[in-house]
């Protein structure tokens, strides 16, 4: 976390604190957003790459270069256009705004042919860390849903210097492998059909082969958004990411490593013993449930509070599935500011 008199020495340097005054909080009232309806923007204008560490990372960026750095970190089954009407919000509002493409999808492609193709927790979110380095962003404030919340939750607990604030949609998602053999009840296992899927060389088959690739995702997308009323092209537009050549190996290794079926790599061991222990997060955050997400067993944030010890907002998002950030751009974008503003009054 950081201090009113650190916020204001990195604003001057550039280096991605938050671009508001010392005592913007009581000075200030929030940065005014336009509403926006889902699916105003269609793309990105400008993409790009950059090399870092074991990944050539694909990403959008959008804003003024020395603008206040926010990384947006998609989930799965998506991509970086699940942020097409979060990113020109943030970046009108002064932020320097990146969406990378996770390992296995879009353009992010492997340096090496003998990398493993792993999709570990810690290995994703090194991923990240080693793009804010390549980028020289210092310190960001992080936002994502599924798989990006996860990541960015991990973040802020092992590195919490390197986030000014965080947005985390179903709140504290870091796995710990060892819980994750305690059984369910059925109606939540039910929801994740898929994971068990994916465990069998059926599943992987399913993933490897592009039609059924294709429809299981969309099927996905229609049962945990009941409400979000997007059309073909919006889909086709986030499949185009799943031709990925790693896709498969990617997206089948994470679940399977998530259900201790797959071996992680010994490097990130250190990491996984400290995520195991649930490490708590201090950086000021903003949790969001959205309503309609299947994957909640409620929205209350009740059962995962405790881990969150810093400056803190629980919201809900109404009549909203699981790809919130797309479902409700202006809410999410709305929450990216606000949690950069706890951080302000620290």
């Amino acid at each position: 976390m950081i201090s009113r008199r650190t916020f204001t020495t990195a604003v001057g340097l550039g280096l991605g604190a938050a671009a508001l005054p010392a005592d913007a909080s009581a000075a200030a009232p929030a940065t005014t957003l336009p509403g926006i309806a889902p699916g105003t923007h269609t793309a990105f204008a400008d993409l790009k790459r950059v090399r870092a560490g074991v990944l050539d990372i694909g990403y959008a960026e959008l804003g003024p270069e020395h603008g206040p750095a926010v990384v947006l970190l998609h989930g799965w089954p998506y991509d970086i256009h699940s942020f097409v009407d979060v990113a020109p919000l943030l970046a009108d509002a002064g932020h320097r705004v990146i969406v990378p493409y996770l390992r296995g999808h879009g353009t992010t492609a492997f340096l090496s042919p003998t990398t493993p193709r792993n999709a570990q927790q810690s290995a994703i979110a090194l991923d990240v860390v080693a793009l804010m380095d390549a980028l020289r962003i210092r310190q960001a404030a992080l936002a994502g849903f599924d798989w990006g919340s996860r990541t960015a939750d991990i973040i802020a607990a092992l590195w919490p210097e390197r986030v000014r604030a965080l947005v985390s949609v179903s709140g504290y998602l870091i796995t710990d492998v060892a819980s994750q053999r305690n059984p369910l009840p059925p109606k939540a296992e039910h929801t994740w059909w898929y994971q068990y899927y994916f465990a069998t060389d059926r599943g992987r088959v399913a993933m490897e082969t592009r039609q059924n690739r294709h429809d299981l995702c969309r099927l996905v997308w229609d049962e945990v958004s009941p409400t979000w009323d997007f059309d073909d092209a919006t889909f086709e537009r986030t499949a185009a990411a799943f031709e990925n050549p790693d896709y498969a190996a990617i997206v089948i290794h994470n679940y399977r490593w998530r259900l201790g079926l797959a071996d992680g790599e010994r490097r990130y061991d250190p990491y996984e013993r400290r995520l195991a222990a649930r490490p708590a997060i201090a950086v000021p955050t903003i949790a969001l449930d959205p309503a309609l997400d299947p994957f909640l067993a409620s929205t209350d944030g009740s059962g995962y509070r405790r881990f969150f010890t810093g400056p803190y907002e629980h919201r809900v998002l109404a009549g909203i599935g699981h790809n919130a950030p797309q479902e409700a751009p202006t809410a999410f974008a709305r929450a990216v500011l606000d949690a950069e503003r706890l951080a302000v009054r620290q």
